[in-house]
């Protein structure tokens, strides 16, 4: 019998790792259908949005990263307790995203001179508040974000952010460090790091 769940995402981590980190947490058996890069144009048009990731579900299907990683984390009970907590867990969330896009508008520019000329600013002036904030947070939290979806959805996408960067953007903040180190300790989580595929970032 199939799987009840099947992520399409390319043969990355990137954005498929938060929502592979939370339906392995939850022991949710999934089919993780990785798509060739250069098989992709073929496979585009045929894509809610032209996008990946995408969920499958009782026949249903849905995009878009956050909202899937959202919906897997209530059916595994990994969301706050009262709506308020839920608001905390979203904006750490999308502040997470916010570090992404900035990330993203550096790595991805074609122009080097352009891209030398964001790094400064990049990495000495935004990026740095970001992250000391969530440091305190974690701090705070004795070494958790959140203590729910938001500390998977962080660690499963830091490799990302790393690669994008160019560094450990970790290396600074040792309470983020530590919610690397409890996320990658849960026994789900850690089975299937050791198992999933080696990927290029």
């Amino acid at each position: 019998m199939a799987p009840a769940y099947k992520l399409t995402y390319f043969n990355i981590t990137a954005l498929g790792e938060p929502i592979r980190f939370i339906l392995s947490y939850g022991g949710l058996e999934f089919e993780d259908n990785r798509i060739q890069f250069e098989n992709w144009p073929g496979i585009k048009s045929s894509m809610p949005f032209g996008q990946l990731p995408i969920l499958e579900h009782n026949g249903k299907v849905s995009n878009q990263s956050v909202a899937i990683c959202r919906y897997l984390a209530k059916q595994v009970k990994l969301v706050g307790k009262d709506d308020w907590e839920d608001l905390e867990i979203d904006a750490i969330v999308d502040t997470i995203g916010d570090i992404r896009m900035k990330l993203a508008t550096y790595h991805y520019e074609q122009d080097e001179k352009i891209k030398e000329s964001k790094a400064i600013p990049l990495f000495s002036e935004i990026i740095p508040p970001y992250l000391e904030k969530l440091d305190a947070v974690a701090k705070k939290n004795n070494g958790y974000l959140a203590l729910t979806w938001a500390d998977l959805f962080f660690v499963g996408i830091l490799d990302y952010l790393n690669t994008m960067g160019k560094r450990d953007l970790l290396a600074d903040y040792p309470n983020l460090q530590t919610v690397k180190k409890n996320v990658l300790e849960i026994p789900n989580i850690k089975a299937w790091v050791e198992k999933h595929p080696k990927d290029n970032l």
